[in-house]
């Protein structure tokens, strides 16, 4: 008990130290950003300024709020599905070999195709409601929830399957207690690379037949030539994006204290 304040303690401080170099770097960024508009002048609709985007926000925040919620909305439905349905793969290509040699292969082939040419595919299937969104969401996101989960479910040591089966346990009980836990920390690598894609999906289904969200905004803004309101959608949309990705770190850390890479240098794991 003793051991585990410090390292709490450790971790906060880490954690606060990071996050004050970020904010640094962040306003360091926007200072010489307002700077260089000031002494060079360029016309707003080339390069606005930090303090006109902002004024920009100001304007409409509803309508920002509104958008960022329906891609969030979007990109989350996306990605919950990705990553039920990829480990749901996974654990059927690590136990099968035809469907190693079918949906593996199949996977892999679709990976290789551009989504975007297959964003108008989905609307001409869906309309042009939210499912085309989602689905463009789910299929960008689902490769890496599979390609890790695969790796992390393969890596397990073969003397503790074989001992767990000598020990007469089913294959359920190898996949719940021996395979999977092993297979986390793989598995929320792929999570993390994941969630962005499904925001790049999302967007991607929001460019092709969209009526709300950040991708419609951005691209109503760019026919009105509107680029303050291009600069807020894309700031938000890097907002939400280093959001989902540290959420997904967050439940990492809390599911895998265990962890190597969870450790703090020089703390009381090392």
């Amino acid at each position: 008990m003793s051991d585990s304040n410090p390292l709490f303690a450790s971790r906060t401080f880490r954690a606060l130290h990071e996050v004050g170099m970020v904010v640094l770097l962040l306003a360091g960024v926007v200072v010489v950003w307002e700077a260089a508009v000031y002494v060079f002048k360029p016309a707003p609709l080339i390069l606005p300024s930090p303090s006109g985007i902002w004024d920009e926000f100001l304007l409409a925040p509803a309508y920002f709020l509104r958008m960022s919620l329906f891609t969030l909305y979007t990109t989350l439905a996306g990605f919950v599905l990705a990553v039920v349905l990829g480990l749901g793969l996974a654990v059927g290509i690590v136990h099968s070999k035809f469907m190693e040699r079918t949906v593996y292969t199949l996977l892999v082939a679709l990976n290789s195709v551009p989504k975007v040419a297959l964003a108008p595919l989905f609307v001409i299937w869906m309309g042009t409601g939210i499912e085309p969104k989602i689905a463009i969401a789910l299929m960008l996101a689902l490769f890496s929830v599979v390609i890790d989960a695969v790796l992390g479910l393969r890596s397990v040591d073969p003397d503790m399957v074989n001992l767990a089966r000598a020990s007469r346990a089913s294959s359920f009980d190898i996949l719940r207690k021996i395979r999977f836990p092993n297979a986390l920390p793989s598995v929320f690598a792929g999570l993390k690379v994941a969630i962005s894609f499904a925001l790049v999906g999302a967007i991607v289904g929001e460019f092709v037949a969209g009526s709300e969200g950040l991708g419609f905004a951005i691209l109503t803004a760019q026919g009105q030539f509107d680029t303050p309101r291009v600069f807020v959608c894309l700031i938000l949309l890097g907002l939400l994006g280093t959001a989902l990705f540290y959420v997904v770190e967050a439940l990492e850390r809390l599911l895998l204290p265990w962890h190597v890479s969870q450790r703090v240098p020089g703390g009381p794991g090392h």
